[in-house]
């Protein structure tokens, strides 16, 4: 660790915690909901995000083109807060109310990436290449303890509190946040004229202007960033795939709604845990040593595995290994090691075109992959051991894009965002 680095890594890790904290404890209420909804709305409801997604992302761009980062950052978290309470006092008047349940389904779709997609565009804004193969991964540990709080709170309170009501305690987890966001920019504002390797020389109290539609004009000229992009749906659609067949299991498993978040609450809880463990124990040690080209493929491998591992055993037991695996391994390593790959684009190109794959690239694939594992359901009548087939022929392309990727990242083949 550099001189003077200390103070800004605990203060991003413990800003990632509290925000992986507030997600936490509302990705089991999500799930929970997105089943009473009725397992074959799910479909319907990936289409759904992935509007709000083109109607949220235009409204950022112009936002963030306008506005300084020190007024956009904080003002989006605040509005996210607000959203949350409204949606307690819904839950409170109108329970068990399926087109509430719906409506927050979405909502939080659409929040989670929102929020973790500007959280790590300030991470790239703050941070230089060589900081960030230092750093990101302790930063990243953060985040894994977050989600431990969150879903071990949402794991053996949901029960005893209902929860409907944790919906207050994620808000005030979301606005910790903002103590730790302010700090780091004054920290930023202080160290950047010191700053080695940045690819704009633009002051961080300036306005990033640019169009509202940048971040999609400056993804599809881009063939790194359309790379990023694919990569991006890659991930999604072995993420969907796992998804929908771990909800069509749970409802057979467990009819009981507080049964099953707090089920889907203690899988948060093994994910996170195994997290930790490979951000502090291992990550750091295997990045140094093989390189970013090695890690961001090695996720992508094992689920062509456990892919496999799923046709011959369909299972629920071996569903949620599967899952626990591909989770862990990409909170742990995918995560960090993809954000690397924006730390030599241009500011504008770190929040609009990172927002952009993040948000409206991200739901789209869910979409897509979504209608696509239907068509394999309804039309090929594949079960779980087909479907699972399909999946690991989708991660070997994964995995072959990984290697691609990270071997441009390593040879510096992109120095900004438009090449």
């Amino acid at each position: 660790m550099a001189p003077g680095e200390t103070g800004p890594l605990l203060a991003a890790s413990g800003y990632h915690a509290l925000l992986l904290a507030a997600y936490y404890m509302l990705r089991p209420l999500r799930d929970s909901m997105g089943i009473t909804a009725g397992i074959h709305a799910l479909d319907d409801l990936f289409w759904f995000t992935f509007a709000g997604m083109l109607l949220a992302m235009p409204v950022f761009g112009w936002v963030s083109g306008r506005f300084t980062r020190a007024v956009f950052l904080p003002w989006t978290y605040v509005f996210f807060i607000a959203q949350l309470l409204l949606f307690w006092v819904a839950f409170s008047a109108f329970d068990d109310d399926r087109w509430t349940a719906r409506a927050f389904f979405v909502w939080i779709s659409i929040f989670n990436l929102f929020v973790v997609s500007v959280f790590w565009s300030f991470m790239a804004d703050l941070f230089d290449q060589r900081q960030a193969a230092r750093m990101f991964g302790f930063i990243a540990g953060g985040a894994s303890i977050g989600a431990i709080v969150g879903s071990a709170l949402t794991a053996y309170c949901a029960e005893a509190l209902g929860d409907v009501n944790l919906l207050l305690v994620s808000a005030a987890f979301l606005g910790g946040t903002l103590v730790f966001m302010r700090w780091l920019a004054r920290w930023a504002d202080r160290a950047r004229p010191g700053r080695s390797g940045d690819a704009l020389p633009l002051s961080a109290d300036e306005p990033l202007g640019g169009s509202p539609w940048a971040g999609f004009t400056r993804v599809a000229g881009s063939r790194y960033l359309s790379g990023i992009a694919v990569f991006v749906v890659l991930l999604v659609t072995v993420t969907t795939f796992l998804y929908l067949q771990q909800a069509e299991l749970l409802a057979a498993a467990f009819p009981d709604s507080s049964v099953r978040t707090a089920f889907l609450a203690r899988i948060d809880l093994a994910v996170n845990i195994a997290s930790v463990l490979l951000q502090f124990l291992l990550v750091g040690r295997l990045t140094t040593r093989f390189g970013i080209v090695v890690m961001l493929a090695c996720v992508p491998v094992a689920m062509a595995g456990g892919f496999a591992l799923l046709a011959m055993t369909p299972t629920l037991a071996v569903l949620t290994l599967v899952m626990v695996v591909r989770r862990a391994g990409e909170y742990a390593i995918t995560r960090p090691c993809r954000e690397m790959l924006f730390t030599s684009v241009d500011r504008e190109s770190k929040y609009k075109a990172k927002n952009f794959i993040d948000t409206v690239v991200y739901r789209g694939g869910d979409a897509m992959s979504a209608s696509f594992h239907e068509v394999l359901v309804r039309a090929f009548t594949l079960g779980l051991a087909g479907i699972a087939w399909v999946g690991a022929v989708i991660a070997i392309v994964w995995t072959a894009l990984a290697i691609v990727l990270g071997r441009r990242h390593q040879a510096g083949a992109l120095q900004s965002g438009k090449r």
